[in-house]
């Protein structure tokens, strides 16, 4: 098709603009620089016309068209309100209707100040009121959920709220009820507005109908104080405003950046950073005194540092252990003071007990051009291994739901559950737990994979739905394979071969948003900065270089690292960032290691692992410090410091520059911009890693009992949601998923109370799941009192519960 054929050329107010076809007319006068004033228009929702705003004239035409609605012809000459007398006149009616009912409040109105009604009456309406009667009334206001309070008195109809709920996020909770002066929003009263993605209609609503619960009659725009953002609460890189009046943050809104979050933010990251001001903040540097903690002072806290980590024969025997928090710089400071100070590599990011081979399969993806949100979008088909995006990247969720809606994407869930891409899935390979390796090596045999073979077989997967899969992956462009980091051994190297074999492209996604640096950083055993394997020569001689010194030898894995702490064979553990004691695989060999090691923890508040430390040193939240996050598609984001955090806090690095100086190391760098060249310097190594061998698949778990699936849900016990009180009460009831076959067995009804029984009991209602894979049980991480986790030790293999009725 020619490109004559695909573009239009018309004329707004006398300039000609060449669009291409299907453009609306308030998107080609946009590009002009001129913004034809408009309610309910929103770039990324379709039109509506509602509020009958975006009036214009077109030459030729009987009647005036809506501008958000028309799509742009060849020849036109459009005027807007800057030219045309029709289109003004049109608007200032417009605007004197809306201000019939609309009460003027502006002063108590918390979207006073950033009012689209309030700039339009003011640019585009009338200096007097014609209307004389009372204005109709409504009582106020009604809590569409914890969080968000609707004034329906001011609401404009626009239905910009209700699109968002049906089209963007697919929960359709929120709806225009009644005709004509009755219209209003409204919520079903029996289907509450759950939605992890609700806050965004507040954003959007044009004016103060929607409202925040907890930025309500707080603060004016103009007295903020904003700074742009990544948020630290999952992987997803999400954009943020965030907004600070007298040193404390007011709110926190979605930031524009389209390759990423578009204009979208969950609820978690946008709501929760009660954390900081909560009563468990970490102000101050403590040591352990007796039993107890003493707050105490920064000398004194480093030294109880030195007298931990050195002897007089030299360093201890350390691990360094670091979680998911951390920003980019302070994971590179951590692999470099583990490596050239302390001389060990035992250093892990993972809670979760992972074979050395993985170490392999990340630094692959590290070195290989992977999967974006872009791809995601277009892909036509998107398969997804152990991975609830909505519950761990909500923004990938809704990505994975646009390319549903608006591509026809078949998305194809892997594992024992579908989960929240239930109502969206096209297939589903159904797998038992960690047994999802069968499943992918069984497609790559059949894709032509011929090494995959002799996994497949011995796996002995076999699913109605796998031909049909096949078919829909051979010799289609761009299909994307998303890899949970829950997903067990060799399926990250599977999906990669996989996807280079296709032509596709593979994605790794982990949950917490410093895990991607993580592995650019090196923390992991064997792995080095970059991709490097301290196992190469050359990878090894690079790093040494920069670095300077002999690397130590190859370290031990999170399980080995628990099992020689708790037999007192590791004397320290260096903890930043990690919830250990709640976290780790297996709570109950974390708890015996931290009992026995001396125990030094940087982190932002007190948690489970604080109770067992010997030495805690307060560190930086995210929106108090400046730095760089990488999300899961492999992007760094720099984010500034929005305000100053309390007076005794540090960054990580700032911290471990100090205790390598006592140690009488220098880690060669003293700001970011050092770490910074640094990291530069040992950047991804060039040539591509290739992706190592799958490996077998694991044996079928065998025993009586539920196997245990499980994973955190968004919304739970995480330490960063302690404070986000209203955010809480709008969380999804924890539940227990069961196949229809195994409920049955047992005598078990939808929404009864049950109790799962392993090393600890968990009573929790149940929820019957048709896709739930038979004997197997999902039980959320992090709900309860104690971890589901903490059901059976994960260093055994799968755990095996047993399933009941609870006693009344």
């Amino acid at each position: 098709m020619s490109e004559q054929q695909d573009t239009v050329t018309l004329t707004i107010d006398g300039k000609e603009v060449t669009v291409p076809k299907g453009t609306l007319i308030i998107r080609a006068a946009e590009q002009l620089g001129n913004v034809i004033p408009r309610f309910c228009d929103h770039p990324l929702l379709d039109p509506v016309g509602a509020c009958r705003q975006c009036v214009v004239e077109v030459e030729g035409q009987p009647k005036p068209a809506m501008a958000c609605t028309t799509q742009c012809a060849g020849g036109w000459v459009v005027k807007t309100h800057l030219t045309s007398e029709v289109a003004r006149k049109a608007q200032r009616g417009t605007i004197e209707f809306l201000l019939i009912n609309h009460p003027l409040d502006c002063p108590m109105c918390d979207k006073g100040g950033e009012c689209p009604l309030q700039d339009q009456a003011l640019e585009h309406g009338s200096n007097e009121s014609r209307f004389i009667d009372e204005k109709r009334r409504y009582d106020k206001p009604v809590a569409v959920n914890p969080q968000i309070l609707l004034d329906r008195e001011r609401c404009v109809l626009c239905a910009r709220c209700t699109r968002f709920s049906d089209q963007i996020a697919g929960d359709p909770f929120i709806e225009l009820f009644e005709r004509g002066a009755l219209e209003q929003v409204a919520i079903y009263e029996d289907e509450p507005y759950e939605s992890y993605f609700s806050g965004n209609v507040i954003q959007i609503c044009p004016v103060g109908a929607l409202t925040s619960s907890t930025y309500r009659f707080k603060a004016r725009p103009f007295d903020l104080r904003s700074a742009k953002s990544v948020c630290e609460h999952c992987s997803a890189g999400c954009n943020l405003t965030i907004q600070s009046r007298r040193g404390r943050i007011e709110r926190q809104l979605a930031r524009t950046n389209m390759d990423v979050n578009e204009m979208w933010t969950c609820d978690r990251g946008r709501f929760g950073f009660g954390y900081l001001t909560a009563d468990t903040r970490l102000t101050s540097p403590a040591v352990r005194v007796g039993d107890d903690l003493q707050d105490t002072t920064w000398s004194g806290a480093l030294k109880s540092v030195l007298s931990a980590l050195r002897t007089e024969d030299g360093i201890k025997s350390v691990a360094v252990l670091t979680g998911g928090r951390l920003a980019d710089e302070d994971a590179y400071a951590a692999s470099k003071f583990a490596r050239t100070v302390l001389g060990t590599d035992d250093v892990e990011f993972r809670t979760r007990f992972a074979p050395d081979g993985e170490v392999d399969a990340l630094a692959a993806v590290t070195s290989h051009d992977t999967a974006t949100y872009v791809d995601v979008e277009g892909a036509p088909v998107v398969l997804t291994v152990g991975l609830d995006a909505e519950e761990e990247v909500p923004i990938l969720h809704l990505r994975l739901r646009k390319a549903w809606r608006d591509r026809k994407a078949k998305l194809v869930a892997v594992g024992p559950r579908m989960g929240s891409l239930a109502p969206y899935a096209w297939r589903h390979l159904a797998t038992g737990v960690d047994q999802e390796l069968g499943a992918m090596a069984a497609l790559g045999r059949a894709l032509g994979l011929s090494d995959m073979a002799e996994a497949a077989v011995a796996s002995g997967y076999s699913s109605g739905h796998l031909d049909a899969v096949v078919d829909e992956l051979r010799g289609r462009e761009g299909v994307v394979i998303l890899v949970g980091e829950r997903a067990p051994a060799g399926v990250l190297a599977a999906a990669g071969r996989i996807a280079d074999h296709i032509g596709g492209k593979v994605g790794w996604v982990p949950r917490r948003a410093g895990a991607r640096g993580a592995v650019a950083a090196g923390l992991s055993a064997g792995l080095l900065p970059g991709g490097r394997r301290l196992d190469d020569d050359t990878d090894r001689t690079e790093v040494e270089e920069v670095w300077g010194g002999q690397l130590p030898s190859r370290g031990r894995d999170l399980h080995a690292i628990l099992s020689e702490a708790a037999a007192g064979r590791i004397d320290v553990l260096y903890l930043l960032g990690v919830d250990l004691a709640r976290d780790a695989a297996d709570p109950a060999l974390a708890a015996k290691a931290l009992k026995r090691a001396t125990v030094v923890v940087h982190d932002i508040a007190r948690n489970a692992t604080t109770d067992f430390a010997d030495v805690v040193l307060p560190v930086t939240a995210s929106q108090e410090r400046s730095g760089t996050r990488t999300d899961w598609e492999g992007r760094a984001q720099r984010f500034d410091a929005a305000l100053a955090g309390p007076e005794l806090v540090q960054d990580d690095w700032e911290i471990l520059v100090q205790v390598a100086g006592l140690l009488g190391g220098d880690l060669g760098f003293r700001d970011l911009d050092g770490i910074h060249a640094e990291m530069q310097r040992l950047g991804v190594r060039q040539g591509t890693v290739a992706w190592p061998a799958t490996g077998g698949a694991p044996d079928a778990t065998s025993g009586d009992g539920l196997v245990l699936h499980t994973h955190p849900v968004l919304l739970d016990r995480a330490t960063m949601l302690t404070g986000a009180d209203d955010l809480l009460r709008s969380s999804r009831p924890a539940t227990i998923s069961l196949s229809p076959s195994d409920a049955d067995a047992r005598g078990i009804a939808d929404g009864d109370v049950v109790e799962v029984t392993g090393a600890v009991t968990l009573r929790l209602p149940v929820k019957i799941d048709r896709q739930q894979y038979p004997g197997t049980i999902h039980v959320p991480t992090n709900s309860t009192d104690e971890p589901a986790t903490a059901l059976g030790a994960a260093s055994d293999g799968p755990i095996l519960v047993e399933v009941a009725r609870g006693e009344s």
